[in-house]
């Protein structure tokens, strides 16, 4: 009976671990704004290199902002399979329009 008890408080001690570290993980994920991301930033999504990341900048820069996450599949040699693995990394914040100078 008190083997049955250690191995149940180890298991507990793993259990509580391993959800404090999968917090603490995903807290420290931050989320890429895809209207304002560098290369650098843009490279830490999954299946994208520095060329495609670059593709991206330039589609923005010829087309405005994006509107939404999705939008990026609109950018060439970016598919959906590739925003699938992403989505929840990406983030679209509205720019806000420059006041004129007086």
């Amino acid at each position: 009976m008190q083997n049955r008890r250690r191995i149940v408080a180890v298991w507990v001690v793993v259990l509580m671990s391993l959800i404090v570290a999968t917090g603490a993980y995903a807290g420290d994920v931050e989320k890429i704004d895809i209207n304002t991301a560098t290369v650098e930033q843009l490279t830490q999504l999954k299946g994208i290199g520095s060329s495609h990341a670059a593709g991206i900048i330039a589609y923005r820069e010829k087309n405005g902002p994006f509107q939404k996450p999705e939008d990026l599949i609109n950018v060439p040699r970016i598919g959906q399979k590739t925003f699938e693995k992403n989505k929840a990394l990406i983030t679209v914040q509205k720019l806000k329009k420059r006041q004129a100078k007086k």
